[in-house]
């Protein structure tokens, strides 16, 4: 694992538009959690490449991601990358398109309901809950101010109880900070992303 992580993805093409140099060697810990990476998922992601200049920033990215995505939760994984799918579909953000997109096909094992998600969930054959917690996501992404308590309350009527109303706020939130990060810099996914569970 090199001392720094060059904004380079592996087919030669930068993982963002921008040249930023790392702020210093790479710590023990980022060197680590990128073995990790690689481990599990048999790549260092674009985004935490794009993150490694600094390493405050990757790891306020990186903690905030896992807390929201793979931390306890009434929602599952897949609920979970749903409302990423659905948000970033709104955004047209090409990085989370297409990494979420493979998380939906993978954690569902239907890839045309990745594809669904991607391209319009409404054309998916959802459940009433799933349809209520992407309708808040969608309202989220698209007029955030006009949000209301019967939205809210669509949502109780399906089950979700409040600590979950903010998760499914908090993750469509998420996404909806990190597809803007992600389309003014240019980021680009990594290329295995498009290949996963198809």
């Amino acid at each position: 694992m090199p001392d720094k992580i060059q904004n380079q993805a592996p087919d030669g093409e930068p993982a963002t538009a921008l040249k930023i140099a790392p702020s210093g060697p790479m710590s023990d810990e980022t060197r680590g959690y990128f073995a990790k990476c690689e481990e599990k998922l048999g790549l260092i992601p674009n985004v935490l490449k794009a993150y490694a200049f600094d390493e405050t920033k990757l790891r306020a990215f990186t903690d905030f991601y896992n807390d929201l995505m793979l931390g306890d939760s009434a929602l599952s994984k897949l609920e979970r990358e749903m409302i990423a799918v659905v948000v970033s579909s709104i955004n047209k953000c090409y990085y989370c398109l297409t990494a979420h997109g493979a998380a939906v096909r993978q954690l569902s094992s239907d890839p045309a309901l990745g594809e669904l998600m991607v391209m319009n969930y409404k054309a998916a054959h959802l459940s009433e809950r799933h349809r209520a917690m992407l309708d808040f996501a969608a309202k989220m992404t698209k007029a955030s101010s006009d949000i209301e308590e019967e939205d809210r309350e669509a949502l109780r009527k399906q089950g979700f109880d409040d600590r979950t109303i903010w998760d499914i706020a908090a993750v469509a939130s998420f996404f909806n900070m990190t597809n803007r990060m992600a389309s003014a810099i240019d980021m680009r996914p990594n290329a295995e992303y498009h290949a996963m569970a198809r």
